[in-house]
């Protein structure tokens, strides 16, 4: 049920939600930023597709620069003691995320007096998708720091001073947590391989395991093989000893999806599924690794920081299994598990991870 509900859900980007990265960096009364926001979502807000041929192109996207710096200004606001801090754009670029391509409004801030505390009042998009959020990383002289702003967080106030480690800590698990929610990727490969972790295949056929504490050891075998996984090249690549192209990592997390998929229908590997969740999980890791990329690690505390995202992905993946397990086993000996959810959200999920490898592997936009 879970895996059919993402799938109605699921946006056209397969791996990442809206989200928009904005960086401040506070010398003293000026504040310099840079605000990447997707073309994707500027396209909604704005419009960038001038002839309607549903391809954008710089020359589109430059003429628009006016308007979409007074669509995302319009909703920032910075202040220091309670005084506003006038924003002032200088500069456009266009850079590549690993989730398509952003607009980057670069620009910069002025206020009365040395900032102490950045209050942050952040609306974009709030009012066409509820469900983005803006991930904020803040530069001063004593360190960084992050923060998530979402509809029920749009308005913080932040301490231009060196945040606590148990703070650095608690906001990249919050991040970690975040995106394991909106990788909706990761999400239907660990659902893949949970489907069938509730059944034995005896006879040419499923059948029910016997005790809930069977399923539960089932589980915990794949889940503890996927972490491991992951969180091995989420280190590696993290840090910087091992790297492979964003295109590659994103169109293999698609087949892994497929292949996991297929499993349930031909059960080659039905007892190496833990086997496949390690293995596969070495490439899951490196996409991870691109959103911590694009989130950035403090200097000084980057294994603190580092450690809360990996933690904050577990505990969001905790959460899925905790939700899915339960309602799988009672379930798991009716027609209805293992026809309509085993069955038909494999082939769901297959049809869908084809579309995401094509796009990926082929640079193409099948789904709008």
């Amino acid at each position: 049920m879970l895996a059919l509900l993402l799938l109605c859900a699921a946006p056209a980007q397969a791996h990442k939600a809206s989200d928009s990265y904005l960086s401040l960096r506070v010398q003293d009364a000026r504040i310099e930023g840079q605000w990447d926001i997707a073309l994707r979502d500027l396209e909604m807000a704005v419009g960038l597709d001038g002839n309607g041929d549903g391809a954008l192109t710089w020359d589109e996207v430059r003429g628009r620069h006016q308007a979409i710096a007074a669509y995302a200004l319009s909703r920032l606001a910075l202040a220091n003691e309670d005084r506003a801090c006038p924003l002032r754009v200088t500069g456009h670029l266009v850079d590549e995320h690993t989730d398509g391509a952003y607009a980057v409004v670069k620009f910069d801030a002025a206020c009365a007096a040395t900032v102490t505390q950045l209050a942050v009042d952040y609306r974009l998009l709030f009012d066409i998708d509820p469900q983005h959020k803006g991930l904020l990383r803040l530069e001063h002289a004593s360190g960084a720091s992050s923060a998530i702003f979402g509809p029920d967080s749009a308005h913080q106030i932040l301490s231009v001073r060196d945040a606590p480690r148990w703070r650095q800590f608690g906001d990249y698990v919050r991040h970690g947590v975040w995106h394991i929610w909106i990788g909706f990727d990761h999400i239907l490969f660990l659902l893949s391989l949970l489907l069938p972790a509730v059944l034995v295949h005896r006879g040419g056929a499923w059948e029910g395991r016997a005790t809930f504490r069977a399923a539960t050891l089932e589980v915990l075998r794949i889940v503890t093989a996927f972490t491991l996984a992951h969180s091995l090249t989420l280190t590696l690549a993290a840090l910087g000893v091992l790297s492979l192209p964003s295109r590659l990592v994103e169109s293999a997390i698609a087949a892994s999806v497929i292949l996991a998929a297929l499993n349930n229908l031909w059960p080659l590997l039905q007892r190496a599924r833990a086997v496949v969740a390690f293995a596969f999980g070495l490439i899951h890791g490196f996409g991870f690794a691109s959103v911590l990329a694009d989130l950035g690690l403090p200097p000084g505390a980057l294994a603190l920081s580092l450690v809360g995202f990996n933690v904050g992905v577990e505990l969001g993946q905790l959460a899925i299994v905790a939700l899915f397990l339960p309602l799988a086993y009672l379930l798991r000996n009716g027609t209805f598990y293992r026809r309509v959810l085993m069955a038909g959200g494999s082939v769901a999920i297959i049809l869908l991870a084809t579309v995401w490898l094509a796009e990926r592997a082929l640079d193409l936009k099948l789904m709008t």
